[in-house]
């Protein structure tokens, strides 16, 4: 009977690491538009943190944090923060940077 303890809590962690990695990349695809629309050049990506939350408006899901890395005037780098619930993007929090005149 343990046995199938086993194999549930080995595919939940499979289950897991699957899920993070649809979220990562659905971070990569939301900051690159972002980058796009506000004509920044986007550098990088990492992941900060991921946890499940449970709100009343948005229910039961994952909440991720991601740091970037970007260019506003293609010579100096800054670093932003989005976030995302589940696989949509809630919010993106910029520093003040240097744009390119031209």
């Amino acid at each position: 009977m343990e046995n199938i303890y086993y194999l549930l809590g080995f595919c939940l962690v499979c289950w897991y690491f699957g899920y993070i990695r649809k979220v990562s990349e659905a971070a990569l695809k939301h900051c690159q538009h972002y980058c796009d629309n506000e004509n920044l050049q986007f550098i990088a990506i990492a992941r900060r943190s991921s946890r499940f939350k449970f709100t009343k408006k948005g229910g039961f899901h994952l909440f991720s944090l991601y740091d970037f890395e970007f260019s506003g005037d293609r010579d100096s780098c800054y670093q932003g923060v989005i976030s995302l619930k589940a696989l949509k993007l809630d919010r993106v929090e910029l520093p003040a940077y240097r744009v390119n005149n031209l």
